[in-house]
């Protein structure tokens, strides 16, 4: 029997080592800690703050953290005021570089302001000492609503929110005005007249050339095959001034498919030519541009929020947020065999909520 150098033999290392370990011993390299022989160190001794210890210290620190909420009103105010003080004036981009840059300033006052402040009085004010907390099941008893209620107490406590009034009602005031700069920059989003008349018409009109975007070149039906998509504006559509705000409601999608398969209501019978169909380019949801065409299946997929449409049922909607179908363009060819709208849209394009009382 093979010898080791200690002098101890093969068969009593291998035996020493089973009753040590097991019938699964460590490979070699592996280092084994032996749990009972590491005591638990428990937690390090309290180290008390300052703030702890000297009362004037504590105050002191109380009232830096209500400057700091109080430096986030001021942030939030003075947004308020660079927005209004710098309005953008279209086309003038020294109004936007201004506008944003204060407006900015203000927000990022009150955001970091209330956030140092908070993180300075948990570190400052709030108790500092060690804790463990055992996990438990999320059932929800009578006793675990106690429990919750006693560590809310104990939160309160602990932190001082009950008691310290010139935190709790700086924090409150920062907190409370924080949203202003957004509400005040919604609002203003607003349309400054009532948007149903503005999009029940478009340029659309009878006799109005189909045209790619963005070359403006006329479509012949001809050259519509079966599962193309194109891209519409109306014709002239370029040389306008205002082009971009025009074909924001004037966008189109083009497409044929076999004349069998598209269900027709009554009194559209001749809003498709030789089925091709045109329907606007804007989602009903919040006005997202419908891009995607799926010709398998014939579904337009709107990309913001998933809002799906059947054209084989005049757009109908089938799956999304989207209430309405897009509104269809009627259209015929003209004595050239140009597609042409037959009429404008009959119904508002875009987002649904425009219809509503504003």
């Amino acid at each position: 029997m093979a010898q080791d150098h200690d002098g101890a033999t093969g068969g009593d290392a291998a035996g020493s080592t089973v009753e040590k370990y097991g019938a699964n011993p460590p490979s070699a390299g592996t280092a084994v800690v032996v749990a009972d022989r590491i005591p638990n160190p428990g937690f390090e001794p309290y180290r008390p703050r300052v703030t702890d210890l000297d009362e004037a210290k504590e105050r002191q620190q109380e009232r830096r953290v209500a400057g700091f909420f109080i430096l986030s009103i001021v942030g939030t105010v003075a947004a308020i005021v660079a927005y209004i003080i710098f309005p953008i004036v279209p086309g003038d981009l020294n109004s936007v570089r201004f506008n944003n840059l204060f407006l900015g300033i203000g927000i990022t006052l009150a955001l970091l302001s209330v956030g140092i402040g908070a993180i300075h009085w948990s570190k400052s004010l709030m108790d500092g000492h060690d804790m463990v907390e055992q996990r438990h099941g999320t059932r929800g008893s009578d006793e675990t609503r106690a429990k919750a209620v006693e560590v809310f107490t104990l939160g309160n406590k602990e932190s001082g929110f009950g008691r310290r009034t010139l935190i709790r009602r700086t924090l409150i005031g920062a907190l409370v005005v924080t949203p202003l700069p957004a509400i005040v920059l919604f609002r203003d989003l607003a349309p400054a007249e009532d948007p149903v008349p503005l999009l029940q018409h478009t340029l659309w009109k009878k006799g109005t050339r189909l045209t790619r975007d963005p070359s403006g070149t006329p479509i012949r039906a001809s050259e519509v095959t079966l599962g193309s998509a194109f891209h519409v504006i109306p014709e002239g559509l370029n040389e306008l001034e205002d082009k971009l705000e025009q074909k924001a409601k004037a966008a189109v999608l083009l497409m044929r498919l076999k004349p069998e398969d598209l269900q027709v209501s009554p009194g559209r019978e001749d809003w498709n030519y030789a089925g091709i169909v045109a329907y606007s380019k804007i989602c009903t949801h919040v006005g997202c541009p419908v891009a995607l065409y799926e010709q398998q299946t014939h579904h337009l997929l709107c990309p913001c929020h998933q809002s799906q449409f059947d054209i084989t049922r005049e757009a109908k909607v089938i799956f999304g947020p989207a209430k309405r179908p897009l509104p269809q363009l009627p259209i015929t060819v003209d004595a050239e065999g140009y597609l042409v709208a037959r009429s404008d849209f009959t119904e508002p394009v875009g987002p649904s909520f425009w219809e509503r009382n504003t």
